[in-house]
């Protein structure tokens, strides 16, 4: 039995919530601190973090979301999604973690590709320019599975 060493990580990301798009953000450096290829797929609403006007006001899901444990209705409660979204921000300020914009200029300068989804750009009416600068391109998903198609390539959903 051969051992198949990891060569590249895809992530998608489809939910542009603080705590998915850091999870897809830290798992795409790590794999890039490692030698691991990586690259960020964006599609649906996580096309939000690479939105100009959007990523820099991303928020953390507090309705529907059993990692907060709290009920569903307080969770939706006018000003409870802006506490816990500011809370998080100050936690990850003080482990040094780069906000939503800095941290995509360090993935796209340490070789991380980042792909927007076409299917989704149009179906919001995006234009390019609505997109960040560093943005490598904008895909099919079909274009995006061929990027997959070699030996110890692993993809992950988000």
């Amino acid at each position: 039995m051969s051992e198949t060493k990891v060569k590249k990580m895809l992530f998608i990301l489809s939910k542009a919530t603080l705590e998915n798009v850091y999870a897809a953000f830290v798992m795409a450096n790590g794999a890039r601190m490692e030698g691991i290829e990586s690259e960020i797929f964006f599609t649906f609403f996580g096309l939000e973090a690479i939105q100009k006007k959007k990523l820099e006001h991303l928020h953390v899901a507090t309705v529907g979301n059993p990692a907060m444990h709290m009920p569903t209705m307080l969770g939706g409660l006018p000003g409870v999604e802006a506490f816990a979204s500011n809370m998080m921000k100050k936690e990850m300020e003080k482990l040094d973690m780069p906000p939503v914009g800095e941290f995509l200029e360090i993935l796209s300068d340490s070789g991380c590709k980042l792909w927007a989804c076409k299917l989704a750009v149009e179906m919001f009416h995006l234009e390019k320019e609505d997109l960040i600068d560093e943005l490598d391109g904008i895909l099919t998903i079909g274009d995006f599975y061929s990027r997959a198609d070699q030996e110890g390539t692993h993809l992950l959903f988000i």
